[in-house]
């Protein structure tokens, strides 16, 4: 049985998680998870194959282990540690920036001096921010989440959103809207929403709008001073502490829809990215993980048939897509995870 690592030591948990339950208890392959504290903490899962390291104590281990491959989650700090670990060892890297793979020095290094000035200056003086590139470089392979961006950015596709939940309703006379994510307007047009709400007309039907993440700052004030001018006919909750993953889910799975209002641009260092281009919205695990169709706005891009483009008049299409079915059985446990064995089985044999 040929031994993989996969490693997750800062921020992308959820794919670790999705990792480890799609590949538990394979018969092809034995895999060997390593942690970091938070991501440890966060997951909670206490098996054999399961281990809480760091940094400083990883390479050491990896060298003692017989590995045909290591996966990477998230390569954002740490690039010496990094670079060690892919001149060694068979190693695919999970790409969550496109653009921040292909930054120069020169970017990288302006970087340092527009946003969170201590923060990167630690990561260019200590832990080689000015190599972020070369240690995607020099990764045999580099994994994307979404298979048309994959495609067309020449990166090996990875299976790792599958459907985990049942989809609940609500009642026929209300559309139950949920728009998950932290509440930021940086990340998603919260704005262009709010205002599109102001033309919703009486129609005999209800609104319960929820903004299924933490809100403040701005947001929340602005949240906060239009809840007692929607007419009676719009509901909204929203939330001003980190939400329980419990009630996350609660609320996703009874949800009639999911609404992503996403900015068409965002930046990582100070990189430009693109949603639909360079960067995936983690709203399309969500819209996979609990079997829901969701609107996007027109600009992203993808082939997911219940990923639906956004139209002018928005309160006819949330009705039109509440009674939308699409079939998620492409996207079950046993479905994702054979296609998994036949990836990660490729990537060991490539290099045997």
């Amino acid at each position: 049985m040929k031994r993989i690592a996969y490693v997750e030591l800062d921020t992308h948990a959820e794919l670790a998680n999705n990792f480890y339950e799609l590949t538990k208890g394979s018969q092809d392959i034995s895999i060997d998870f390593y942690f970091s504290e938070k991501v440890f903490k966060l997951l909670n899962i206490h098996e054999k194959n399961v281990y809480l390291t760091d940094y400083s104590q990883l390479l050491e281990t990896l060298e003692k282990g017989t590995y045909y491959l290591i996966i990477i989650g998230t390569v954002h700090r740490h690039f010496i540690f990094y670079q060690a670990i892919v001149k060694k060892f068979n190693t695919a890297i999970l790409v969550h920036n496109l653009n921040f793979t292909k930054a120069s020095k020169w970017e990288l290094f302006k970087s340092i001096f527009k946003k969170d000035f201590k923060y990167r200056l630690k990561l260019f003086l200590k832990e080689g921010l000015l190599e972020a590139p070369k240690v995607y470089q020099q990764s045999k392979y580099l994994l994307g989440i979404d298979e048309v961006v994959s495609q067309k950015s020449k990166l090996e596709f990875l299976p790792i959103y599958f459907n985990q939940f049942k989809s609940q309703n609500s009642e026929k006379e209300t559309i139950r809207i949920v728009i998950p994510g932290a509440v930021s307007q940086s990340r998603r047009d919260y704005d262009s929403f709010l205002n599109k709400l102001k033309n919703f007309e009486n129609i005999g039907i209800n609104y319960e709008i929820i903004f299924l993440g933490k809100a403040s700052g701005k947001e929340l004030e602005k949240l906060k001073s239009i809840v007692d001018k929607l007419p009676q006919f719009i509901t909204i909750q929203f939330f001003e502490n980190k939400i329980p993953q419990q009630e996350f889910d609660d609320w996703m799975k009874k949800s009639d829809l999911l609404y992503c209002p996403i900015q068409n641009e965002t930046e990582f260092f100070s990189v430009k990215e693109i949603y639909g281009k360079t960067k995936i919205s983690g709203n399309i695990g969500d819209a996979v993980k609990y079997a829901k169709s969701a609107i996007f706005p027109e600009f992203y891009q993808s082939d997911l048939e219940f990923i639906i483009k956004e139209k002018k008049d928005l309160q006819s299409q949330f009705y039109e897509v509440k009674n939308q079915i699409f079939d998620f059985q492409l996207y079950s446990l046993k479905n994702v995870s054979k296609k998994l064995a036949i990836l990660v089985d490729e990537l060991i044999h490539k290099t045997i």
